[in-house]
């Protein structure tokens, strides 16, 4: 939720999926796997054993980076996003938004 807020102070737009349907920041948070155009970046804080049902979403939106945050790091979808030209990083959001690495 932090990340979400972080994120719009920073004027970044921002979508939000999950597991259960809330607001974060007037920002909805769905559980549909809806399509989105001209994606930067995919930041996750899904844990790995729950990421594989999203692997086929993620990489059908073509986003330049997944940014793979503390406790969502995956060998598997890092290999699958850099084989399909995507950036994948293994970082704290948070620290980059704040340190002006995003």
């Amino acid at each position: 939720f932090l990340a979400i807020n972080r994120l719009k102070a920073h004027g970044h737009p921002v979508v939000a999926i999950g597991k259960k349907q809330s607001v974060v920041a007037s920002v909805p948070i769905g559980t549909e796997k809806t399509p989105h155009e001209d994606v930067d970046t995919i930041t996750l804080y899904l844990g790995e054993q729950n990421q594989k049902e999203y692997y086929d979403y993620i990489l059908s939106l073509h986003p330049k980076r997944i940014i793979f945050n503390p406790g969502a790091e995956n060998d598997e979808l890092y290999e699958l996003a850099e084989k399909q030209g995507i950036k994948p990083i293994e970082a704290c959001t948070l620290v980059m938004l704040s340190t002006g690495q995003y």
